[in-house]
């Protein structure tokens, strides 16, 4: 539970990151692919959770 407010965190962070490339204070070219490593990692997260592993011996 603590990873996933970590990278909700880090997404909040890169989003604000990206309004200031929309503002030209930052290169989009820099801060769009930090913002898009941000939501995959998050939604990797999410989506690994629950798969299963297998019969425990």
């Amino acid at each position: 539970m603590a990873k996933q407010v970590i990278l909700l965190i880090l997404i909040g962070i890169s989003f604000i990151l990206n309004l200031f490339g929309l503002m030209k204070l930052i290169p989009l070219y820099v801060t769009s692919p930090i913002l898009f490593v941000c939501v995959l990692i998050f939604i990797h997260s999410l989506l690994t959770r629950h798969r299963f592993k297998g019969f425990q011996r």
